[in-house]
């Protein structure tokens, strides 16, 4: 196997529940990815106390592909998923590395990363795969799911204002680990305060307070059309926790 072209590594988090049905084609996918981009990588996948095969699946992948695996015991929900991914990746992480969530659930193309990490090494800190570009695609998603996304894009848009950021909700984004790593010595586990799935929204505009920081978004074909089985947000419950954190951070906690 050709050797990666470069130094650094992309570090992938994926939180999973229950996605044995698709993580066998999205770590095809990634794989086909990396190699074809010559880019070093590994990923770490946190188990979120599936019932199903989904932990079994990744430790056997773990044998042909530069894959960890974080298990809970139960379901602790996408916060602490994102969190203990996260801060494992900054652990193993070299400054230079830039570190990649993603779903598991297949949705998410593992082909737009190269593009991603090109973002980053031209100068951002933050890239978002974003569903508000030109050139941006959605395919599946259920329209009270996209009415969510829409509203919470325009009510963050105009609260919460960052330049180069329109797409507020998508978990898709990579980060250079040195800004990842910073806050996380200075903060640990306090960084990461929300368990649901604003917390994606949360991790934004705490780094938002940066002013340094640059932010740029890739426009994102989304396939939900991929996915197998159903959606694990409940969506009344996430909007009510998402106008809970406007409130919040609008009166500085």
């Amino acid at each position: 196997m050709t050797e990666p072209a470069t130094r650094s590594t992309v570090r992938l988090v994926l939180p999973a529940f229950n996605e044995a049905a698709s993580l066998p084609d999205l770590l095809d996918r990634i794989e086909d990815a990396m190699v074809e981009a010559r880019l070093a990588y590994e990923v770490l996948i946190v188990d979120d106390g599936s019932g199903d095969a989904t932990a079994d699946i990744a430790h056997a992948r773990s044998e042909s592909m530069p894959i960890r695996v974080l298990v809970h015991a139960e379901n602790q929900g996408l916060g602490a998923s994102i969190r203990d991914g996260l801060m494992a990746a900054c652990e193993a992480a070299g400054a230079k590395d830039i570190l990649v969530t993603l779903d598991a659930d297949n949705t998410h193309t593992p082909e737009l990363i190269l593009r991603m990490v090109r973002m980053v090494r031209e100068g951002h800190d933050v890239v978002i795969a974003s569903r508000y570009r030109p050139g941006s695609r959605v395919r599946g998603v259920p329209f009270a799911r996209s009415l969510l996304s829409l509203v919470a894009a325009l009510l963050m848009r105009v609260l919460f204002p960052i330049k180069g950021v329109r797409d507020y909700t998508s978990g898709y984004r990579a980060y250079r680990a040195a800004v990842l790593q910073d806050v996380i010595a200075r903060e640990g586990t306090g960084f990461f305060q929300q368990g649901g799935f604003q917390v994606m929204v949360d991790i934004l505009l705490q780094l938002r307070r940066n002013r340094d920081l640059i932010f740029g978004e890739a426009p994102m074909i989304l396939r939900y059309d991929f996915k197998e089985g159903a959606s694990k947000m409940d969506v009344g419950r996430t909007i009510n926790d998402t106008l809970r954190l406007v409130v919040q951070r609008r009166m500085g906690r």
